[in-house]
């Protein structure tokens, strides 16, 4: 069984000669080489480097560099900017690069972008065009993600996140899973997949979050685990869980099947991805 994550973070120390754009509660330092073994020490594969929107916006240079540092093993995604009206031109550039599997946009609500912004509905055309999925982050924001997967039934959308706010931060909201039913009805949508990645961090109950499983139960019945990939959001879930933390109970849980098991901690991510790890 080959192990993808679909989601971490890594980054440099903040210094003058890449600064960061903000800084968040994680570590000082996550960078490619001590992602890389921290995978190795629990045996993860490979994994979808997306590269960090809170500390370097839509510059992605660095997850260049890991991806050339540890070709086979990080496959990368840049997030893209809606108010470029040249963003065409940016992804076509992005699928030449070594490594990149797709683009990002964000679409919270601390955005405070229009449902109807013309610049995601060129980003989505890009998509399309340059033969990329298009990640989405919508948590807390889900009406308007709906809405853009809608306009465009042939771009490939991977909903980030579970689709559900997670605090990067313990305890958990007092009701983590109030947007499940919004979440369970987007599986109608046949041109997206769900990342059920940072769901540790919706665990009201200590190590190993045995709450979690019900709410994900029905995701999985809904999406189908060939449209459900696994991931631990390491580093922005570091306050939260460490990362074996983060892999364990999928790898152990009794209640997936080994079939189960192998779809949602690597084979739904390499078909959404179209990317498999060296070796694998």
């Amino acid at each position: 069984m080959a192990i993808i994550d679909s989601q971490v973070h890594a980054y440099e120390a903040n210094t003058p000669q890449r600064p960061w754009a903000s800084v968040p509660n994680w570590p000082d330092h996550v960078t490619g080489d001590e992602m890389v073994a921290a995978m190795d020490k629990v045996g993860v594969d490979g994994a979808i480097f997306i590269s960090a929107f809170s500390m370097y916006r839509y510059d992605a240079s660095y997850a260049v560099d890991v991806a050339r540092a540890h070709p086979g093993r990080m496959a990368i995604v840049k997030p893209v900017d809606p108010d470029d009206l040249a963003v065409d031109d940016v992804v076509a550039d992005w699928k030449t690069t070594p490594g990149a599997v797709g683009i990002r946009i964000m679409l919270t609500k601390e955005a405070g972008r229009a449902v109807d912004d013309p610049g995601l509905d060129r980003i989505a055309r890009a998509a399309v065009r340059h033969d990329f999925p298009l990640n989405i982050l919508c948590w807390d924001n889900l009406d308007a993600g709906a809405a853009l997967i809608d306009r465009h039934p042939d771009t490939r959308f991977i909903l980030d996140h579970l689709g559900i706010l997670q605090p990067r931060i313990p305890p958990a909201p007092e009701q983590p899973w109030a947007d499940l039913p919004k979440v369970l009805a987007l599986a109608s949508r046949p041109n997206v997949v769900i990342k059920v990645s940072g769901a540790c961090t919706l665990s009201r109950e200590p190590y190993p979050f045995a709450d979690i499983w019900d709410p994900l139960q029905r995701v999985f019945d809904a999406w189908g685990f060939e449209r459900c990939l696994w991931g631990t959001d390491w580093t922005r879930a570091f306050a939260v869980v460490d990362y074996a933390q983060a892999v364990e109970p999928f790898r152990s849980h009794a209640g997936l099947s080994e079939s189960e098991r192998a779809m949602l901690m690597g084979g739904a991510c390499a078909k959404a991805y179209r990317w498999t790890p060296a070796g694998v």
